[in-house]
């Protein structure tokens, strides 16, 4: 999808990080947009940013873990803007800790958000975006680790392979119906936003105590996003997946490298070494 400006997109996660730099970035390329987020007063600054870009934008406040409040964006997002062409599923929050000490509450909120998010997503916008018969891109945000598997993050990671494997379904399925929607798997590593701080934004019914797997990972975590690039990096990568249509989205030049690495362990049945990109640099 080359040409961009006059068309219309549709970001979730847009409050903050990754989801306000993507929203601001596509609407420097003349895009309007809709925009969703589950923090009120996040979500009303970015569209504000966003609109001061001389750009249409309609927003929404939603939990994309709900089925019914991705529908209700998307309806909120065609009937305002009459039409989308580029679906950010960005949404996602992080949770660490082991297999087998954390509670299913912290598995069930990674995967509600992290992966029920991309697929609410796909259900409520994708068959829209085919009835328009127009050229389309979705892009979710997987992550690396979706990608390697890194210990003492599973709720996240095991939501992260989950993101990844619907997106490549989703790509492959309209590949197959010679659909002219694109699709791409973002997978940033160490990014400048609050992701650490994800526990804001996590619902009352699926709160855990806390653990100290949980506690270390999640000091790990700040630390690699301290030391990451900035958000804008990242949509100037999408901006440019969008329009070469490229699948895998990798923000750093060692991912690269490793993919490689873990195939040829896999291959020969061993175990693959735990990755180190982000302490590498």
């Amino acid at each position: 999808m080359e040409e961009l400006r006059g068309r219309t997109a549709a970001v979730t996660g847009a409050g903050s990080g990754i989801g306000r730099a993507l929203a601001l970035r596509l609407a420097d390329e003349g895009m309007d947009l809709a925009l969703a987020d589950v923090q009120p007063e996040a979500l009303a600054e970015t569209a504000g940013l966003a609109a001061a870009r001389g750009v249409r934008v309609v927003s929404r406040v939603t939990d994309v873990g709900e089925e019914r409040e991705v529908v209700a964006f998307a309806d909120h997002a065609f009937a305002g803007l009459g039409a989308v062409h580029l679906l950010c599923n960005n949404a996602g929050v992080f949770m660490g800790g082991r297999v087998w000490t954390r509670p299913a509450a912290d598995f069930e909120w990674a995967l509600r958000v992290n992966l029920w998010g991309i697929l609410h997503g796909a259900r409520a916008f994708v068959p829209r975006m085919l009835e328009q018969g127009e050229a389309g891109h979705i892009v979710n945000t997987c992550s690396v680790a979706g990608l390697f598997v890194g210990p003492g993050s599973a709720p996240y990671t095991v939501s992260k392979w989950a993101a990844f494997a619907a997106t490549l379904s989703l790509a492959q399925e309209l590949a197959m119906e010679n659909a002219k929607i694109r699709v791409s798997a973002l997978c940033p590593g160490g990014v400048t936003t609050r992701i650490h701080e994800s526990e804001r934004v996590r619902p009352d019914a699926l709160r855990s105590g806390p653990g100290d797997d949980a506690a270390f990972m999640n000091e790990m975590i700040r630390a690699t996003v301290e030391n990451g690039i900035p958000p804008e990096e990242v949509a100037e990568q999408v901006v440019d997946a969008v329009r070469t249509g490229r699948f895998l989205v990798l923000t750093h030049p060692a991912y690269t490298e490793g993919l490689p690495e873990q195939a040829e362990a896999l291959i020969a049945g061993r175990l693959p070494n735990m990755p180190d990109f982000e302490w590498r640099g």
